[in-house]
């Protein structure tokens, strides 16, 4: 059985027949269980700083993600790569010698798009000491042959009306502004995920042929660059973070301690012969199993389309176990299109049945009113709206 609960309605999908919850009479106290939090590091929004306290909730306690400032490193050297292969006169729209680009940020209070700020702003030149929006300084760039300058037009948070953040709708509106503002003086647009990115393709305005990039290589980011549309995006391997995330609840659930916890189907094989091939590293100080990045582009997008389940992991004849997990929100890009559809197919591979808890993007209540009846289950998997909510949920199985 698997629940999806949106806006506090829950829609089950009869998928199976579950079996009881413990192998054992034994109970384990909710505070003992395994909490696995992924896609949002627990951390402080303003300083970035991660937060021990929630991490060190228990021994069965770990993050899943990717690794954020590798993944903005590539996500700017690919812009950097296409650039130095690029003819000069064909990117500088206007020939005034200098590269002006315009940057969609996600969440400002996000460290995954600090990270690729940070990583964009740095290879270009731009770079100032801080991702906050207009603080920038002149950069510069190699451009076929020739050096230019390079000056970041505008960046900003693409919030919804609705406040949710890395907001495609709101990429859209703001593309058409910056449009109408600088004319043919935009060379370059790039946006911390594939979301924005493609929703600055749908301004009525866009101005033909100008390179945009974006991050998280979702189906319809691929299939746009195949078609000239999209430059280039950055994959963070998402089966490996959502293979990762289940694999740590299993490993757990079976029993494993310490570091057999972090490498069992992950950097060795399990005993059901379930290991992950993509490469994913584990950072004992933040107690984080991160996946590595890779660029993608006109040269290797091909590669994407084919779909990229890991056949390497098949099966688990271990009896079934109940995991609640929360969605930030439903709605979102990456998560919608990409996550949410690889837990659902590695779940029952490794014996785990999932109820979904999807939010709205923007209330934290949204995920946390669906948290409930936390006896039920075996294991947590909490993405949480807001990086510093991670106590809130962890309250709930005191």
């Amino acid at each position: 059985m698997k629940k999806f609960i949106s806006s506090f309605v829950a829609i089950t999908l009869v998928t199976g027949v579950f079996t009881a919850c413990n192998d054992s009479k034994k109970v384990v106290a909710n505070k003992d269980k395994p909490v696995i939090f992924f896609n949002r590091q627990p951390s402080d929004p303003k300083t970035g700083e991660i937060d021990m306290s929630s991490m060190n909730w228990n021994d069965k306690t770990f993050y899943v993600g990717f690794d954020a400032a590798s993944g903005g490193i590539v996500q700017g050297k690919l812009i950097t790569d296409f650039l130095a292969t690029s003819d000069s006169s064909s990117i500088d729209r206007n020939g005034d010698g200098i590269i002006g680009y315009v940057l969609c940020i996600g969440d400002v209070g996000h460290n995954d798009s600090k990270a690729r700020t940070e990583g964009i702003r740095k290879a270009l030149g731009t770079w100032n000491g801080t991702t906050a929006p207009k603080t920038v300084k002149e950069g510069l760039a190699t451009v076929g042959d020739k050096e230019l300058k390079v000056v970041e037009l505008e960046g900003k948070p693409m919030t919804g009306s609705d406040g949710s953040t890395w907001n495609s709708a709101a990429a859209t509106e703001s593309m058409n502004n910056w449009v109408e503002k600088f004319g043919n003086a935009i060379d370059m647009v790039i946006s911390n995920n594939d979301g924005m990115a493609m929703g600055c393709l749908q301004a009525s305005n866009f101005p033909d042929g100008v390179p945009i990039f974006g991050y998280d290589a979702n189906s319809d980011a691929i299939e746009a660059i195949g078609a000239g549309k999209l430059t280039g995006t950055v994959s963070q391997n998402v089966d490996a973070q959502a293979a990762a995330t289940l694999q740590l609840i299993r490993n757990t659930l079976d029993g494993l301690t310490e570091s057999e916890i972090v490498k069992t189907g992950i950097t060795k094989t399990d005993k059901y012969g379930n290991k992950i091939t993509a490469g994913i590293d584990y950072i004992p100080a933040m107690k984080a199993l991160l996946a590595q990045n890779t660029g993608v582009n006109k040269d290797n997008w091909i590669y994407y389309t084919a779909g990229t389940r890991d056949v390497a992991i098949k099966h688990t004849n271990a009896r079934e176990k109940k995991v609640l997990l929360t969605l930030y929100n439903g709605s979102d890009d990456f998560l919608a299109s990409s996550y949410l559809p690889a837990l659902n197919y590695y779940a029952p591979l490794l014996g785990l049945n999932l109820t979904i808890v999807q939010g709205d993007g923007q209330n934290e209540s949204s995920c946390l009113n669906g948290f409930v009846n936390v006896d039920e289950y075996d294991a947590y998997a909490i993405n949480m709206i807001k990086t510093n909510s991670g106590r809130s949920y962890l309250q709930k199985l005191n």
